[in-house]
């Protein structure tokens, strides 16, 4: 028989992280966001018809948001306030998620709960994207009707997705992206 005090123990499993937190962003994160930008999309995102929307209409710091782990700023996501067809609503993005942290719900977590703030003002009517229906679609995001919805730029029409509390509003939505308020303006 083996004495119990030389039988070696299983190793531990290793320490699981604690569930996503999420936080209003702040001036202090901005390096932070910058950075994981970079990381996350490389320098064509300067290039990409998303970002020429953003660099119309400046995004809305209120919504804002960044992703913890276990403390460790993991993620973040910006929206933008536009106007499409006379409705007013948002456009999210960019999002993105520190490579190290992938797989831990930071991401959707992140898109879920900027677009219940924005939608809960009650100032705007949607949240729109331009991203894989394989990842918003089980979020409530639905397909717009393609080439409705006219971008300053190229995008693939297929990969336009609108959140609305009003579920018929992603196939009647069309017309160019304008300023938030552009209605009122008029």
């Amino acid at each position: 028989m083996i004495a119990p005090s030389l039988v070696s123990a299983a190793p531990s499993a290793p320490p699981q992280s604690a569930a996503p937190t999420l936080r209003f962003a702040t001036p202090d994160d901005d390096q932070f966001v910058a950075d994981l930008q970079e990381l996350a999309f490389g320098p064509g995102r300067f290039a990409r018809t998303a970002y020429r929307v953003r660099e119309r209409f400046q995004i809305d710091p209120t919504l804002s948001l960044i992703a913890e782990v276990d403390g460790v700023r993991s993620g973040s996501v910006w929206m933008t306030p536009i106007s499409i067809g006379g409705i007013d609503g948002w456009m999210l993005g960019p999002l993105a998620t520190h490579p190290d942290f992938r797989k831990r719900g930071a991401g959707k977590m992140l898109a879920i709960e900027v677009t219940r703030i924005a939608l809960e003002r009650g100032t705007g009517s949607f949240v729109v994207l331009v991203g894989d229906r394989d990842y918003y679609c089980p979020l409530g995001w639905q397909p717009t009707t393609p080439g409705a919805i006219q971008w300053p730029g190229p995008v693939d029409p297929s990969r336009v997705l609108l959140f609305s509390d009003d579920k018929t509003l992603a196939t009647r939505i069309k017309g160019p992206i304008a300023p938030f308020g552009a209605a009122q303006q008029a």
